[in-house]
């Protein structure tokens, strides 16, 4: 697999865990531990995706 195809993989599993947060702190029922865990998951996708961008970076 491709850094490209990779990249652009976590990207989209950050875009849906960004909408799932999303609606999940919409929600009046919703738990404080899904909350957590989910911004969780989400900065480490973003920091795989900068890590491996700038890995990607310093090859070139």
């Amino acid at each position: 697999m491709s850094l490209d195809t990779h990249l652009s993989q976590l990207a989209r599993k950050h875009d849906a865990l960004e909408r799932e947060l999303h609606d999940a702190m919409q929600s009046p029922s919703s738990d404080d531990l899904r909350i957590a865990e989910l911004k969780r998951k989400k900065l480490h996708l973003k920091d795989e995706i900068n890590r491996l961008r700038d890995d990607g970076d310093t090859l070139h």
